[in-house]
């Protein structure tokens, strides 16, 4: 019977003894290239300069709210020189933000077509103003679109991995401190096709970005989670992402709480508090479809507890999810204060059960709105849920 490798962390002893990223990358780099195992990770405040990358097969433990990984405040510098596709370097007006190790984000203009590139890299070397990469950018950054190098990363990544377990540790973003990266770029936690991954027990707190991003992954697990604070979204399974299960979490003061992006099928979502947000507290719209949501709670959202995006072709609607159970509490803060406002062109949805309350006092110019039903729902079914505090239960 194999033994499953083992090693661990620490900042004064340990199989490995450092204070930053590069230390954690070591342990989890020994572990990959045998085979997988557990890195444990003990006490104590890592300075992340970079992201942790993750390896297949690689179990991630730390000492829950005594194991943080900080990430240090982001700086930015203009290219002086075009970075072209396949390159892997790019010359800087300012080298000193940089390190060997640590983290170089290339962003900009595209100079062919009306969007923004974002490309992230590892500091090879420094030579003079020019930086070295580990990579190939295969994406041109050139002076005319006014590109930048920023120190910018998520704190931990995985790329392309599968079978990992991350358990009992904090991500602190340092929101202050760090620019924001856009949630496909980055996040606490920023995973892109991936499979079979769980996440328990992790607090992420204060990102410039989202909470927990996963990016076209499948069979993604989030549970006893706490997505505190983020400038972005608090759990946020992307494009593509299939079989996500996000349970007992707990998400609040993020932008929107929990947001199905793109084409997101076949999840569970249940039993998550998602509380105070700026504005949903679930958000659902392009292609994500047969997904059921059930047990939640969701209360004071700036805007809707639950909102069911618009699109006008009726193929890329959020079809066949069913909501059960959940409690939407003092949703919205301006205008008409909805709790489930359903826009676009949905088919088959089904809203059992819920419990749809408002404990505020009335006020004059706000109608507070159960259930708003745009004109293209189709077959909608309502099925036995309770209003409290509503001027209308149901508008369509």
């Amino acid at each position: 019977m194999s033994m499953m490798m083992e090693v661990t962390v620490g900042q004064r002893k340990g199989d490995f003894i450092g204070k930053d990223q590069l230390v954690l990358q070591a342990a989890v780099d020994y572990v990959a290239q045998r085979g997988g195992g557990v890195v444990r990770i003990g006490k104590g405040t890592w300075e992340m300069h970079n992201s942790l990358f993750l390896r297949n097969n690689i179990h991630l433990v730390g000492a829950g709210d005594d194991t943080v990984l900080h990430k240090c405040p982001s700086e930015a510098t203009r290219l002086i020189d075009d970075t072209d596709w396949y390159m892997d370097w790019a010359t800087v007006k300012d080298p000193s933000i940089f390190r060997v190790g640590g983290a170089c984000l290339l962003r900009g203009r595209s100079p062919h077509w009306n969007k923004d590139e974002y490309l992230k890299r590892t500091v090879t070397g420094i030579e003079g103003n020019v930086i070295h990469l580990d990579k190939q950018t295969r994406t041109n950054f050139w002076i005319d679109t006014k590109a930048e190098a920023a120190t910018l990363f998520p704190v931990v990544t995985g790329d392309y991995v599968d079978d990992v377990i991350i358990e009992h540790l904090t991500i602190d973003g340092n929101r202050d401190e760090n620019e924001e990266l856009n949630g496909n770029y980055g996040g606490g936690i920023f995973i892109q096709d991936c499979n079979r991954i769980y996440i328990s027990d992790v607090t992420t707190h204060s990102n410039n970005s989202d909470g927990v991003s996963w990016q076209v992954c499948e069979d993604v697990t989030v549970e006893g989670c706490r997505s505190l604070n983020n400038n972005g979204l608090g759990l946020h399974p992307g494009s593509g992402s299939q079989r996500p299960v996000v349970l007992n979490n707990r998400m609040a003061g993020n932008r929107i709480g929990f947001f199905f992006c793109w084409g997101v099928k076949y999840g569970l979502v249940a039993d998550n508090v998602i509380e105070d947000t700026e504005k949903a507290g679930i958000s659902t719209g392009h292609r994500d479809t047969d997904n059921v949501v059930r047990g939640n709670i969701v209360r004071r959202s700036g805007e809707q507890g639950i909102l069911f995006r618009e699109h006008p072709v009726r193929a890329r609607d959020p079809h066949r999810n069913v909501f059960e159970n959940n409690t939407i509490e003092d949703s919205g803060s301006k205008g008409d204060c909805v709790a489930i406002e359903m826009l676009g062109t949905a088919e088959d949805v089904v809203l059992r059960e819920n419990r749809i309350v408002d404990t505020r006092r009335k006020h004059k110019s706000r109608k507070r709105i159960g259930i708003r039903v745009g004109k293209k729902i189709k077959r909608l079914s309502l099925e036995n849920n309770e209003f409290e505090g509503m001027d209308e239960d149901v508008v369509r």
